[in-house]
């Protein structure tokens, strides 16, 4: 029976982590200028930051942030500023290989910080937790459960994305082709913004 609770919240976990947005751009972004072994703290962060989120919105803490819209309203503009500035410093970055080039990809912290202030983090985790709540546990195993789960979820999604932004980055041969991908990222990031405001 649990198993078959189960299931479900594994689909829901593995389809919304996979799907593109501000984490898992950044992940591609962090595997072509640094590879997979660099990026790894970004990828723990975001990890960390999306169980611990999962647990708690399993716990019914999220309904706090749900209640208040100015609470809502100024994680979106955090979240919105700090993936803008992540952008502009993208786009005006040189190749991996330059001195002007950034000099690492985004810490651990950081990327805590990056998943709590995202919107996209807090649907999954509240979705989840209204939509796939298992009837047979607690609400603390729940939380594990959940946040297990959106973890484990996670870290596939964003190792995929950047091994793909790993492999992207052994095709790019010229100072040209850098920038020009540079500033295809950037753009990309600037694009997953756009659906933190609307509706």
């Amino acid at each position: 029976m649990l198993l078959t609770n189960l299931l479900p919240l594994i689909l829901f976990a593995v389809v919304s982590t996979l799907s593109p947005g501000g984490a898992t751009t950044v992940a591609t972004i962090s595997g072509v200028r640094y590879g997979f072994l660099r990026s790894l703290p970004f990828i723990a962060g975001v990890v960390a930051g999306l169980a611990l989120m999962s647990g708690v919105a399993a716990r019914g803490l999220a309904g706090i942030i749900q209640g208040h819209s100015s609470l809502q309203l100024a994680m979106k503009l955090a979240g919105s500023l700090y993936l803008l500035t992540l952008a502009v410093r993208m786009a005006r970055s040189a190749s991996p290989h330059s001195g002007a080039s950034l000099s690492k990809p985004p810490g651990f912290m950081a990327s805590v910080w990056l998943v709590w202030l995202n919107p996209k983090g807090w649907a999954m985790s509240l979705g989840a937790a209204a939509s796939y709540a298992i009837p047979q546990v607690t609400p603390g195993l729940q939380a594990i459960i959940q946040g297990l789960t959106l973890g484990l979820a996670g870290l596939l999604s964003l190792s995929l994305w950047c091994v793909a932004g790993s492999v992207l980055a052994r095709q790019i041969k010229t100072e040209s082709g850098w920038r020009r991908i540079n500033r295809l990222m950037a753009l990309l990031l600037v694009v997953s913004v756009i659906p933190f405001h609307s509706g």
